[in-house]
């Protein structure tokens, strides 16, 4: 009993903690970009115009039933309607909602005019991450959560150990969106399994990601920084857990950042038609399976909830063109990756997964078995 004493009066103090230290923040964020700043403004300009309409209406409102109440002896008016009376408080509101909805309108509509960009990026949602490829650029990569699975599902060789949130917890990425400060990014975007929303507040940048359909929007940052966002639609059991970072650079600094992913995307371009050693494989199919794989089936195979344990499975060291053909196209919770990943990628994966663990095949996955799989 002293223990869960001590043990709740603990937690009651850790939360008291967390809460004195919490920023609160009662408004939008900073502005970033001119659209942010036009939606801010306009959303200070309506709150005010709510608050003038509110003061007014309940201020006549408590006037009249104080003024005019039954203990002051006051008597009920008898009166019939008044025209007059009508048509002001019919054409005062209609008025204030034409003005309101004036200037929303052009906000809106500087919002979706996406014409004149210098940057244009295709953004893919996927479950869960997202996928950016660079139009004007030729390459293109992956950005997933960085926060460490076990500082948001607190499991490790202690299972009482709680580990130590990061300081963008939850809110840090991989491989981060870059875009050069002062210039138009238009951004296209679509999904590849279930519908996704790419939302940055500090741009004012929301958009649906909606598989089959190809939607655009733009932003044009300000000034240099990193921002952060997240998927704003319900897309599954990871839902919370795609984040977006946007690292906003001088034009000289994304020139070079340029220069250096092209440079990364041709070294890792693989041959198609290369013969891989299994122990070759191994390793580049474990940080595929750790990047794309673990989040579901766990790292060490055993699997969670829909996404059933991959050691010891049937599937795992069962027929090997079935495998490929689950992974190709998915099944039921799990998507297929024949959009997300390369033949060399699923090849190194399967192996992988057919020899990790328990699951001693022997079996070798070459990429010209993926790229016959596909047709």
């Amino acid at each position: 009993m002293k223990n869960h004493r001590n043990k709740l009066l603990a937690t009651l103090a850790l939360f008291g903690a967390s809460l004195s230290h919490a920023e609160y923040q009662l408004n939008f964020q900073q502005p970033a970009t001119s659209i942010a700043q036009d939606v801010y403004s306009l959303h200070m300009t309506l709150l005010w115009i709510c608050l003038v309409i509110f003061v007014i209406v309940f201020g006549v409102m408590f006037y009249s039933i104080f003024k005019h109440r039954k203990s002051t002896g006051h008597k009920p008016a008898d009166f019939h309607e008044s025209v007059t009376v009508e048509v002001v408080w019919t054409v005062i509101p209609l008025l204030i909602v034409v003005a309101m909805a004036w200037q929303a309108t052009k906000v809106v509509i500087n919002q979706k005019n996406t014409k004149g960009a210098d940057v244009t990026v295709k953004v893919t949602g996927y479950q869960w991450k997202w996928g950016y490829d660079y139009l004007d650029e030729g390459f293109g990569f992956h950005s997933k959560l960085a926060t460490p699975q076990t500082q948001y599902e607190n499991f490790g060789k202690d299972s009482q150990q709680v580990e130590k949130k990061n300081e963008n917890y939850l809110l840090e990425v991989d491989n981060a969106m870059v875009v050069p400060v002062g210039k138009k990014v238009r951004l296209l975007l679509t999904a590849n399994d279930v519908i996704h929303s790419w939302w940055v507040p500090a741009f004012s940048t929301k958009q649906d990601a909606i598989p089959g359909f190809i939607r655009d929007t733009w932003f044009k940052a300000d000034r240099v920084g990193v921002y952060r966002g997240q998927c704003a639609e319900l897309c599954g059991k990871d839902h919370g857990f795609m984040p977006i970072v946007v690292n906003v650079v001088s034009d000289e600094d994304y020139k070079k950042w340029v220069s250096e992913q092209k440079k990364k995307a041709a070294e890792s371009a693989d041959d198609p038609n290369k013969k891989w050693e299994l122990a070759d494989l191994m390793k580049r199919g474990e940080k595929v399976y750790q990047d794309n794989c673990a989040v579901c089936h766990k790292p060490d195979g055993k699997g969670m909830g829909a996404f059933p344990a991959l050691d010891g499975s049937k599937i795992a060291k069962g027929d090997r063109s079935a495998h490929v053909g689950i992974v190709l196209a998915g099944k039921n919770a799990m998507p297929g990756w024949s959009k997300t990943l390369s033949d060399t990628e699923i090849a190194a994966v399967i192996t992988y997964e057919r020899n990790a663990w328990g699951n001693k095949t022997g079996d070798v996955v070459q990429p010209s078995d993926i790229k016959a799989a596909r047709k």
